[in-house]
């Protein structure tokens, strides 16, 4: 489900509405909301320091994508949920890994042990999955639903150019 905003004349609103109704039409379009408990809330799209794939000493477990469960009262098993970027490179979550309501897990690149208990998620794979310039970053349901997507440029998006963006915080 995509939210839009409501269509309201202008005669209706004060002069502040309607600066506020630009402006909300100015934003830039980079995330499609969808109903899930899940979201994306963020990724560290370049891992620090010299990107290095080598599975000994490489640095691809600094990449991580930040999924949090905004339900109040829903536990959710990951299982089955994929995440895939805008080159078709994907991770299936094939064990059991729940989050309870505000909980969040972090999958990482490289090789590791998944852990509930440190909210971390390997994808077992020594590749770097997300481009440091720009990407789309989608996150679907074990149905084939979508959760959650968004696109990011490094130039738009990271203010900071620590390679972290936020998407719901």
């Amino acid at each position: 489900m995509r939210i839009r905003p409501a269509l309201v004349t202008a005669s209706a609103l004060s002069v502040s509405s309607v600066a506020a109704v630009a402006l909300l039409g100015a934003a830039p379009a980079y995330a499609t909301e969808y109903s899930s408990t899940l979201k994306i809330r963020g990724v560290q799209y370049d891992a620090p320091g010299r990107d290095d794939n080598r599975c000994s000493g490489g640095n691809t477990s600094k990449e991580f994508l930040t999924i949090k469960n905004f339900s109040r009262s829903t536990t959710v098993n990951l299982k089955g949920y994929v995440v895939k970027d805008a080159a078709g490179n994907r991770f299936t979550f094939t064990k059991n890994h729940t989050l309870q309501p505000g909980d969040y897990v972090q999958l990482r690149g490289g090789k590791g042990t998944d852990s509930d208990a440190k909210n971390v998620a390997y994808r077992n794979n020594c590749n770097f999955m997300w481009n440091n310039d720009k990407d789309t970053i989608y996150l679907y349901k074990p149905s084939g639903a979508h959760a959650d997507t968004h696109a990011y440029t490094k130039a738009r998006n990271d203010a900071d150019r620590n390679g972290w963006i936020t998407f719901h915080g």
